[in-house]
């Protein structure tokens, strides 16, 4: 690795002059540039930057690999390459080559690593360095307005074929990080291309985190229907500015109504990130897990059994008790499916709940991200089961840090 100079305030000379009439055309052009042109278009933005050339490379679906978006270019691992260093620890790496320095700069929207840019340069000083940035910034906002409707970049991410049941499910979730500067939520999910009844979400309103995992029964189309309908009451609910006890009984009747007899298991939570008080709802699933200074704080989310959602007649609940806890700054809250816990290796020896969660505490306290943390875990997971998970794996980590603000 080569030291990066980043000075702040470097100044401009006559060499590092730019042509701001021709970067006003290009940001423009990339307003209705199809995402297809978007590795040429990062060129010419690099050129018109005194910067050699930019290559756009995008995470897998399963943040194993760096897949370029020039098809002429090989994929890169993500544990194995100067490239995944940048991704995975969010971080600017330089690295020698042939005709002078690739800067690999990571693609962050928000909180939400997309992948890495590599920008050629001939020499890096502080003005290059920050234009390198402002490069990645700028086409991690056009890659991430362009993906909402581009088939070509959710097909150029796969490399597997995807099942219908899975292809559904995944056009409901939403990213798998988001944050703010009090907190944070990553979330990640397996099998990747052939899930079916798991599923996540998560959302920040104004100064209140929103998550919810839900698992519901059986594994084929009709149990991604269950969950995608109860994530679609959810949002529909807490987007009228309904309380955590009415989006969960909103949840219960719009199954009960459009899939009687399918229900799923969850809990959904809401954090207030300014004043770390958690109220969460568990409806028949494995209670959330506190993580305070590196340990597990045992059953202190553990709460009296409810019923799954969508029971509908006699054995629907009269109401949702809705359960409050106070974090502590730096408290780290994690929702998971079975499936996770009870992945078996060759022996028939399962994952267990206290690997769970002495592999988060293990990488959390050497330094790994949130997200990062769930990106090793599952496939920590996928390799003790021989990547054939016998269920759907989903696990989601939310982290409040009112400090960094």
């Amino acid at each position: 690795m080569i030291p990066v100079s980043d000075t702040p305030y470097a100044s401009f000379g006559p060499d590092t002059a730019v042509d701001e009439n021709r970067l006003e055309e290009l940001i423009i052009e990339a307003q209705t540039a199809l995402p297809v042109e978007l590795p040429a278009l990062a060129n010419r933005c690099a050129c018109a930057l005194g910067l050699d050339a930019a290559l756009i490379y995008l995470v897998d679906l399963q943040q194993q690999l760096l897949i370029p978006l020039d098809e002429a270019l090989e994929s890169l691992p993500v544990d194995r390459s100067s490239a995944g260093w940048a991704y995975r620890t969010v971080s600017p790496r330089v690295a020698e080559a042939d005709d002078g320095l690739i800067l690999w700069m990571p693609l962050v929207d928000g909180a939400e690593r997309l992948g890495v840019l590599a920008v050629r340069t001939a020499s890096l000083d502080g003005v290059r360095m920050r234009r390198s940035r402002m490069l990645a910034h700028l086409f991690a906002m056009l890659i991430t307005s362009k993906r909402a409707y581009s088939d070509w970049l959710a097909a150029r991410t796969r490399t597997a074929t995807m099942r219908l049941p899975a292809e559904m499910l995944r056009a409901f979730l939403p990213p798998r990080t988001i944050g703010s500067r009090r907190c944070v939520s990553t979330a990640v999910l397996e099998p990747a291309y052939d899930v079916a009844g798991d599923a996540f979400d998560h959302s920040v309103v104004k100064n209140i985190l929103h998550t919810m995992i839900l698992d519901a029964m059986g594994h084929d189309l009709t149990a991604g229907l269950t969950t995608s309908v109860a994530m679609a009451a959810a949002r529909n609910a807490r987007r009228g500015g309904a309380e955590l006890a009415d989006v969960v009984g909103t949840v219960d009747q719009a199954l009960a109504q459009w899939l009687p007899d399918h229900f799923c298991t969850g809990v959904l939570c809401r954090l207030d990130a300014e004043t770390g008080v958690l109220r969460w709802v568990n409806c028949g699933h494995p209670p959330p897990l506190l993580i305070r200074a590196e340990r597990v704080l045992a059953g202190a989310l553990d709460s009296p059994p409810q019923p799954p959602i969508g029971l509908a007649g006699p054995l629907a609940p009269a109401a949702r008790q809705v359960h409050e806890a106070a974090l502590e700054p730096g408290d780290c809250v994690l929702l998971y499916t079975d499936g996770v816990v009870e992945a078996r290796d060759a022996d028939g020896a399962e994952f267990g709940l206290d690997r769970f969660t002495d592999f988060i505490i293990r990488s959390s306290s050497a330094g790994q991200r949130p997200a990062e943390v769930l990106r090793l875990l599952i496939h920590a997971i996928l390799d003790y089961q021989r990547n054939q998970l016998r269920d759907d794996a989903t696990i989601l980590l939310f982290e409040w840090s009112p400090q960094q603000r």
